[in-house]
């Protein structure tokens, strides 16, 4: 089981975290094109 785990959550946050970066820069774009 532990060598399950990281084979799951490694890709996940692969994933994750540069989809969370472009989901914050498009919306700090989308307020500063609004002001």
């Amino acid at each position: 089981m532990p060598n399950i785990l990281p084979s799951i959550f490694v890709p996940l946050v692969g994933l994750f975290l540069p989809a969370l970066t472009m989901a914050l820069l498009y919306f700090y774009i989308q307020n500063d094109d609004i002001f």
